[in-house]
């Protein structure tokens, strides 16, 4: 049997989830959570062989989870299932060490059959979001420019920004104008919506 975690933070989609893929003959599903904080510590108690990791969970995006458990449950193979195909998504996927990436809306048959894939160590990449990956390029900020973007992101002034990043604010606004000036727009704002759009974020 494959043992499988699930972490999906909308109970209702887990649920289903968790039915559908039961339902397969050689697929258990040992272990949900609904919080990206709560995934290491269950595949530490449950030995998942493959985790399913949606990306926006609360607590922590399934993306930085996906890079813990590649430390920490090494033997536990990451899928990650989104609603979001953006294509610097799937490229922090693959860095994290992820070894495949759908989007929801296909059958799950698929997933079930993708979930075999990456046991059997093959990697899974929905073709339409690698094809656009590829076209993107590369993401063009670097960690501290994506950090000063992520802190903006409920309006924090430059000194809440680095107060929470321990930095000086002259550091602050150098990484935010670099940032607004690799994403072409005017302001910290459509920056972070810009860099969202493309899965930077």
């Amino acid at each position: 049997m494959i043992r499988l975690l699930l972490a999906e933070d909308q109970g209702m989609m887990r649920g289903a989830l968790a039915l559908l893929l039961g339902m397969e003959h050689d697929i258990e599903v040992v272990a949900q959570v609904g919080r990206g904080d709560e995934i290491v510590d269950a595949a530490l108690v449950a030995r998942p062989d493959v985790a399913l990791l949606d990306i926006e969970l609360p607590g922590r995006s399934g993306l930085d989870a996906a890079a813990d458990l590649r430390d920490e449950v090494p033997d536990c193979k990451v899928l990650i299932l989104t609603t979001f195909g953006r294509p610097g998504y799937l490229r922090r996927a693959m860095e994290a060490g992820a070894a495949g990436f759908l989007v929801k809306d296909g059958p799950v048959e698929d997933l079930a059959e993708a979930v075999r894939q990456v046991l059997r160590g093959e990697t899974v990449i929905d073709p339409a979001l690698a094809a656009a990956a590829l076209s993107a390029g590369p993401n063009p900020l670097t960690g501290r420019e994506r950090d000063a973007l992520a802190a903006s992101v409920d309006g924090a002034t430059i000194a809440d920004i680095a107060a929470s990043l321990h930095l000086s604010e002259s550091t602050v606004r150098n990484y935010l104008s670099s940032a607004i000036g690799k994403t072409g727009t005017r302001n910290r704002m459509e920056a972070v919506r810009a860099a969202r759009r493309q899965g930077w974020l």
